[in-house]
């Protein structure tokens, strides 16, 4: 609920807490065990930030979070809470929303390309270790030097499948492409597809304008992300919400200290991103969150526990809701202990003490005031949200999607010249080649040993003709001489004998 003066009531104690648009990008986090309340306060917030015409991004990882594009029925818990709180010019009241979904079955497709989520990036989705990680770097280098487009996972494969065909030629300028690594590579790309993945990479690749809209009100749109079937690969998950942040990043224009954000992006099971993250992943988490901020995007973590988050990027969340956090062992009393240490102190409050008692729809609430400095922490009751609480039917979500402006624009893929058409002619002419000149040196080994065999024919007959010149000369003369013999001694006999 946004009030004559620009600013945002969230929650009430005995007095009221008011969220400073001016302040809403310098992050926040909505924290708490399971079932205490951290979606509902997701979804007051959303439907804040719309009212004052901010538009978000959130991650739908219950399939719940679709009521918000519908009005509240205003059932009795709600109307209870209401009259509780004082409330005055609550009305139910749906938001603008955009459903959005990787696999493209619960929303528009959202599809990057292979090149603009990058080698790091990848490399997490498929658990690569350093020196996989190298090889990958080496690929999109040599893809680069080379022209190639990398829009989809058929074209990695087939960079893949190039690079290690010649490896030995690229070893010198680039360095080693280990045969294992590319082997490695290759199973992990199956993995993927085998995840429903492959339709995520390729084009049209999403407009991450689309996503800072506002309807004809001037509400922000809402834009929700399909992500339960999503968190069944949680890496994948954490590292596509990284890499829109990145994007957001590197695309917005300086805005300084905006009087409202551009954009609020909400990270839901923000612990996700963090589990066995690189130093390099850890850097650059670091440096996003904190230079984004100055485009105009304010993020908002959810988890259950503060110490999930890494300690620097924790200690730039300025803007806080804190629900119960049960402490049955030693790590949850250790929780406790380290989010109580993080809010302004108030005398009024026990933090530690209370933290362990807050009901469900009670939070520990922190904003940041006019200066930007944290408000001192109070236990109050967050507001109920106007819109429905749970999801929406299917036929709802249908033509909720056919009604929106972007449909029509990422349905249907596109499917250009990249690196797979490039590289698979390559490959054949290669192939083609060597085959080519496998079948010159066979003939010409044929060749040389019908001529070695031609030689060794015609040496041989010459001897056999030789060997029979002799031996008929033998024969001609053993013969000429036994006929004169046999006719000397008939002549001598015979004229003996006629004497």
């Amino acid at each position: 609920m946004v009030d004559p003066s620009g600013n945002c009531l969230i929650a009430k104690s005995d007095k009221e807490l008011f969220l400073i648009p001016g302040m809403a990008n310098r992050h926040g986090l909505i924290a708490g065990a399971t079932g205490t309340g951290k979606t509902v306060s997701l979804q007051v917030l959303a439907e804040t930030f719309s009212a004052m015409g901010v538009p978000t991004f959130l991650a739908d990882v219950k399939g719940d979070l679709s009521g918000i594009a519908k009005a509240g029925a205003n059932p009795p818990k709600i109307a209870e809470r209401v009259r509780d709180m004082k409330l005055t010019g609550y009305t139910p009241q749906a938001c603008p929303v955009c459903f959005w979904d990787l696999y493209g079955k619960r929303g528009h497709p959202l599809r990057t390309t292979i090149s603009e989520m990058g080698p790091l990036l990848l490399s997490r989705i498929l658990n690569l270790n350093e020196v996989q990680s190298g090889v990958m770097s080496l690929l999109f280098r040599i893809a680069d030097d080379n022209g190639l487009l990398l829009l989809d996972l058929k074209d990695l494969r087939k960079m893949l499948e190039y690079a290690g065909e010649n490896r030995n030629a690229f070893t010198s300028e680039y360095g080693n492409l280990s045969p294992a690594s590319i082997g490695t590579i290759q199973r992990g790309l199956l993995v993927l597809e085998e995840h429903g993945v492959e339709q995520f990479f390729g084009e049209p690749a999403v407009d991450l304008m689309d996503f800072i809209q506002t309807d004809s009100q001037g509400r922000g749109i809402v834009n929700i992300l399909a992500a339960d079937q999503l968190m069944q690969s949680p890496v994948l998950y954490s590292t596509f919400l990284l890499w829109l942040l990145s994007e957001l990043f590197e695309q917005l224009p300086e805005t300084g200290d905006p009087e409202k954000p551009k954009l609020v992006f909400f990270f839901d099971e923000a612990h996700l991103l963090f589990n066995e993250a690189s130093k390099v992943l850890l850097e650059k988490i670091e440096q996003v969150v904190r230079l984004i901020r100055s485009k105009g995007v304010g993020v908002y973590f959810i988890t259950q526990n503060p110490l999930d988050i890494a300690d620097n990027v924790l200690g730039q969340l300025g803007n806080r809701i804190q629900h119960a956090i049960r402490a049955y062992t030693p790590k949850d009393l250790k929780a406790v202990k380290a989010a109580s240490e993080t809010f302004r102190a108030n005398p009024a409050v026990n933090v530690e003490e209370t933290i362990t008692q807050l009901g469900v729809g009670e939070a520990l609430v922190s904003f940041l005031d006019e200066k930007g400095v944290p408000s001192m922490v109070e236990r109050a009751k967050v507001l109920p949200p106007q819109s429905q609480i749970g999801a929406i039917t299917d036929d709802e979500r249908k033509s909720i999607i056919e009604r929106s402006p972007v449909f029509g624009a990422y349905e249907k893929t596109v499917d250009r010249e990249s690196a797979f058409e490039i590289l698979h002619k390559r490959l054949e002419d290669q192939r083609s080649g060597r085959q080519q000149q496998e079948l010159e040196q066979k003939q010409m080994k044929e060749k040389q040993q019908e001529e070695r065999a031609r030689r060794s024919n015609r040496s041989a007959g010459g001897k056999i003709l030789g060997d029979l010149a002799k031996y008929a000369g033998r024969t001609v003369t053993r013969q000429i001489g036994t006929t004169i013999g046999r006719q000397i001694v008939r002549g001598i006999l015979g004229s003996l004998l006629r004497k």
